[in-house]
C-alpha cells in the first residue's frame, strides 16, 4: 500500500501537528508501509529525524500571492518553482510572515474551496504530481484546512482521502466576519468529499462531529503515540534544589503562561512553602514577543526574577533534559486543547501534570492517572492544585509513575502506527467494495 501524507508546515515553528505527522510517518515506515510525507505551505519542523520529502507542495508564497492578485496565477513555471524553494519557504518565520487568523479570512475561505478557489493552479500542480509521479493508494490530509484538496484528488486518482482533525476550530473561530461563517460553511460541504477522519481523542472527535456537521461514526480516535527513545525517569526530587514547576509549549496567550505566572506569584506569597522556581521553555514567534515581554515585566515587578527562567526554544535532547529537571509540568491553556502532546511527553518522563479540566485533558488524566485537573481560568484554583503537589512530593512522584506506565503501555508511536495502518486497510477495502 502506497500512502501519501500531506502535512501542513507551520512557517518555521515547532508545531504539535508537524510533530505528530512526522512521528506517525516514521512509525508507519518502520512497520513496513510505503509512506511519503509531503509538506504543504512550508517545510515542516520537528525535533526528531525529519522523514518528509524536501519538495514543498502548494507552497505558501504562491498560495498567498495568487490570493492577492490574478497576475500571480499566470507566472511561468520557472518562477513558480523558485517561489516554492524549501529554503525560501523555510525563511518565512524569519521574515515575520503572518499566520494571524484574523488577517487571513479571505485566503482561508479560498483555500477551503479547493478547485473553486483562487489557488486552483497550485492545487492542479499537486494533483498532477500525485497522479503522474507518486500514484498512491490512499492520501491522508494532516488537517481539515486542507479538505479542499480531497475532491480533486479522489476524482482524479480514484483513491480514498482521509483527514486528521487537529485543532482547526481554534484558527477558524478567530477569523473575522463574514469569513468565519463562510469558512465553516465551506468546511462542512467539503467534509462530504472525505472518506473518513482521525482525531487524537474522543473529546475532539465529538466536538468536530458537531462543528463540521458529520456523523461521529466517521471519526476514528487514535491517540498520539510517542517515540520514546531518550525519554526516561526524571531526576531525583526537590530535596537538594528548589521545587521546580515547569511549562513547555509555544509562548502565546492561548497556552496560558500568564495564568501560570499569576498562580506562581500566589505560591511565592505563601511563606510556608519550600523554595520554588518556575522554568519555561517553548517557541516564541514574532507576533508573541510582546506577550512574553509582558509576562517578564510582571515577574520583574513582583520581584521574582531570580525564581523565573525562560530557557527558550529547545531541541529534542534539550526538551527531554528540561522535562526531567521538573517536579511538575503545568499547561494552563485558555482554549480547549485538542492534542496536548507536551503533556504526554511530560508523563513519559514521570513528570506529573497540572492542567485545566477542559478539552482533551480530562480524558488524558482519566486514562493515565498522571496528574491533577483545575477549573479552567481559575488562577486561585490553579495555585491551590499546584500547592497540593508541592506540599506532598510523594503524591507528585506517584502521579508521575502512573503516568509513565500508561504512556509506555498505550501511547507509543508503534501502537499509533498499528491502529492507523489498520484504519488504512479498512478504508481501502470499503472504498474498493462494489456497490450492491
Amino acid at each position: 500500500m502506497r500512502i501519501v501524507y500531506l502535512a501542513a508546515g507551520a512557517a518555521g515553528m515547532y508545531c504539535g501537528t508537524c510533530l505528530h505527522d512526522n512521528t506517525l510517518a516514521a512509525a508507519l515506515s518502520a512497520a513496513g508501509e510505503d509512506v511519503l510525507l509531503a509538506p504543504t505551505y512550508t517545510p515542516i519542523r520537528t525535533d526528531e529525524d525529519d522523514v518528509s520529502q524536501r519538495r514543498v507542495l502548494f507552497g505558501g508564497i504562491n498560495v498567498f500571492l495568487q490570493q492577492l492578485s490574478p497576475l500571480f496565477r499566470f507566472l511561468p513555471p520557472i518562477l513558480n518553482r523558485a517561489l516554492d524553494s524549501p529554503k525560501l519557504l523555510g525563511g518565512l518565520s524569519r521574515l515575520n510572515f503572518s499566520i494571524d487568523a484574523a488577517k487571513l479570512g479571505a485566503l482561508t475561505v479560498s483555500v477551503l474551496r479547493g478547485e473553486e478557489g483562487r489557488q486552483r493552479k497550485e492545487l492542479d500542480k499537486l494533483v498532477d504530481w500525485l497522479a503522474h509521479d507518486v500514484k498512491p493508494d490512499l492520501v491522508h490530509l494532516s488537517n481539515a484546512m486542507l479538505s479542499g484538496m480531497a475532491r480533486p484528488i479522489s476524482r482524479r486518482l480514484d483513491v480514498p482521502v482521509l483527514c486528521s482533525l487537529t485543532g482547526e476550530d481554534i484558527f477558524l473561530e478567530k477569523l473575522r466576519p463574514p469569513y468565519r461563517e463562510q469558512a465553516r460553511d465551506v468546511l462542512r460541504r467539503r467534509a462530504r468529499d472525505i472518506s473518513g477522519f482521525v482525531a487524537l481523542n474522543r473529546y475532539y472527535a465529538d466536538y468536530m462531529a458537531e462543528y463540521m456537521a458529520i456523523d461521529a461514526g466517521r471519526i476514528e480516535v487514535i491517540p498520539h503515540g510517542l517515540n520514546l527513545a531518550g525519554h526516561g525517569t526524571r531526576t531525583a526530587g526537590a530535596g537538594t534544589r528548589p521545587f521546580a514547576i515547569g511549562y513547555l509549549a509555544r509562548i502565546c496567550h492561548d497556552k496560558g503562561l500568564h495564568q501560570l505566572v499569576e498562580a506562581f506569584k500566589l505560591l511565592k506569597d505563601d511563606r510556608s512553602l519550600p523554595p520554588l522556581t518556575l522554568n519555561v521553555a517553548g517557541y516564541v514567534g514574532a507576533a508573541d514577543r510582546k506577550y512574553l515581554q509582558g509576562v517578564r515585566t510582571r515577574v520583574r515587578e513582583w520581584g521574582l526574577e531570580r525564581d523565573f527562567e525562560y530557557v527558550g526554544e529547545v531541541d529534542r535532547p534539550g526538551k527531554i533534559a528540561f522535562l526531567q529537571s521538573l517536579d511538575i509540568m503545568c499547561l494552563p491553556t485558555v482554549y480547549r486543547e485538542s492534542k496536548g502532546i507536551s503533556v504526554l511527553e511530560s508523563l513519559a518522563n514521570a513528570v506529573p501534570v497540572v492542567v485545566p479540566a477542559h478539552g482533551a485533558f480530562p480524558e488524558v488524566i482519566d486514562d493515565t492517572g498522571g496528574g491533577l485537573l483545575f477549573p479552567p481560568g481559575d488562577t486561585a484554583a490553579l495555585a491551590r492544585t499546584l500547592r497540593q503537589l508541592v506540599v506532598d512530593p510523594a503524591q507528585a512522584v506517584e502521579l508521575g509513575r502512573r503516568g509513565q506506565q500508561a504512556i509506555h503501555a498505550r501511547y507509543t508511536a508503534r501502537r499509533m502506527a498499528e491502529r492507523t495502518r489498520a484504519l488504512y486497510h479498512r478504508t481501502l477495502t470499503a472504498y474498493r467494495k462494489p456497490n450492491p
